[in-house]
């Protein structure tokens, strides 16, 4: 039974490894998502706060997700992304 968690634990490491790069983006991807979705919800779409917050909801929680003057704030593992309404044509697009 040792054995076979110390294997596990060893490929579980390799894999890590080998995909470090894409682990590492992951915290970015997330917040940078639910920026997007939620600035598309409110103000493409025209929904309520309420709904738009349950749309963006992850299995990882953000630590804050706020909207002032159009602009989505969206914070989530150590990382904020910014969304921003650009107009009816436009849509939202990410704040770099």
């Amino acid at each position: 039974m040792k054995r076979l968690l110390l294997v596990l634990l060893l490929l579980l490491g390799a894999w890590s490894w080998h995909e470090r790069d894409a682990l590492a983006d992951f915290p970015g991807i997330l917040s940078a998502y639910s920026a997007k979705e939620y600035c598309s919800c409110r103000f493409v779409m025209g929904f309520d706060v309420p709904y738009c917050q349950a749309y963006v909801r992850q299995y990882l929680p953000l630590s804050r997700l706020e909207e002032q003057n159009r602009l989505v704030t969206a914070a989530g593992l150590g990382v904020e992304r910014r969304a921003r309404w650009q107009g009816a044509r436009e849509g939202c697009g990410l704040l770099p």
